[in-house]
């Protein structure tokens, strides 16, 4: 089946049909009343369906037992990252004297520090799930190591964010990684798509302050403290081995990292709506699922923990980056019919200039989701009920 919109592809499945083309058997429903006018209404997609992964893990699990046996942590983790730091310490030496604005220190942040660096990231991401080492206090302090090189202390606030992401799929208020209705509406054109994909790390920095705010503990206290320490060591303490320009090569790693760069690309494929969505499937009252979580199958996957699996990820979080081909294979016959991603480079290309994505294609929901540790989530609380010990944990 060829894809309706961009590169997504997917098998045909009754449920797909439906939420593409209104029908179960794939014919284009009669036009009614309103549907231009529905067409037209560029808005978020809004749902009364409850988030999918969920029921796909229990459904996965009945039918493969022995998947289980996947979940626990990654031993290999600590050693990859080790190595990636290292790298990057190791550039951020070499390019002490080059000058920032030089092709060669842009052309090495760019191949070699944002691939570096967004490695890092989804280190912090694998590591936010305990999936490093067996001690959640052991995951805490190792993320501050991976975090040295991204320059900017962010790894303990990222974690309790990203679970709640994880429990609050879609959630208006909760899920920060849905884009307000404010960039909705001041970025829905080529060009603002394009500011969007520039300048998304800022974007993900940001946004999540802005829908509500989680307690300063001693754990961001510390991820603070560590990283300045570590920066004015680059600025300061060793002259001989580094620079200013070794911390502006760090950092500029970081933003390209989360700019118009292939691995970059994960952050609008996980989430977006790439298919093609009729006015029936559209209305939260006839309750058609949309598909929310893509999948991406392709080979920048061995630079980034194999986050392409994203739906893999989301039904099984406590699975490991290496052990996600193998939840994959296990339960193909879950996963053969879901749309997904060939090139996290052509979603960057596809989500700037087509017209019919962008910053709305994204699935909403007004009520459930849970807070890491709390109970049944309110949308409406600015600061997340969370105790201390909830988000150390």
């Amino acid at each position: 089946m060829a894809p309706s919109v961009t590169e997504v592809t997917s098998a045909p499945s009754k449920r797909r049909d439906m939420a593409v083309n209104g029908s179960a058997n794939g014919a284009a429903p009669s036009p009614a009343k309103g549907d231009a006018a529905e067409t037209s209404y560029r808005d978020f997609f809004w749902t009364y369906t409850e988030e999918p992964h969920r029921t796909r893990r229990m459904a996965i699990i009945k039918a493969h037992p022995e998947v289980t046996k996947l979940c626990g942590p990654e031993p290999l983790t600590k050693y990859v990252v080790a190595a990636v730091v290292a790298f990057q310490v190791l550039l951020a030496h070499l390019l002490r004297n080059t000058p920032f604005w030089s092709w060669k220190f842009w052309a090495v942040a760019y191949v070699f520090g944002a691939t570096s660096n967004q490695n890092l990231f989804l280190a912090i991401h694998e590591i936010s799930h305990n999936l490093a080492f067996r001690s959640p206090l052991a995951n805490r302090l190792f993320a501050m190591v991976a975090n040295l090189p991204i320059a900017v202390p962010y790894s303990a606030s990222f974690r309790p964010y990203h679970l709640t992401h994880h429990k609050s799929l879609g959630v208006d208020g909760l899920d920060a990684d849905l884009p307000t209705r404010f960039e909705a509406l001041f970025l829905d054109s080529i060009l603002g798509k394009a500011f969007f994909c520039t300048f998304q790390i800022f974007f993900y920095a940001l946004r999540p302050m802005m829908v509500y705010r989680i307690p300063f503990t001693w754990v961001h206290g510390l991820n603070v403290a560590v990283q300045i320490g570590f920066d004015y060591a680059i600025l300061a303490l060793l002259p001989g081995y580094f620079s200013a320009n070794s911390l502006l090569y760090l950092l500029l790693s970081s933003f390209l990292a989360g700019s118009l760069h292939p691995t970059a690309g994960h952050f609008i494929a996980e989430h977006y709506v790439y298919e093609t969505v009729t006015p029936t499937a559209r209305d939260p009252t006839n309750k058609i699922p949309i598909p929310e979580t893509f999948s991406y199958y392709g080979p920048l996957n061995l630079l980034t923990y194999n986050v392409g699996l994203h739906n893999e990820h989301h039904d099984f979080p406590a699975v490991p980056w290496t052990r996600l081909p193998a939840l994959h294979d296990m339960a193909k016959e879950f996963y053969a019919d879901l749309p997904h991603h060939r090139s996290w480079t052509y979603v960057l290309w596809r989500f700037i200039f087509d017209e019919q994505i962008g910053m709305r294609c994204r699935v909403k929901r007004k009520q459930g989701g849970r807070v890491v540790g709390g109970g049944t989530a309110t949308v409406t609380a600015k600061v997340a009920d969370w105790e201390e010990d909830e988000i150390e944990a």
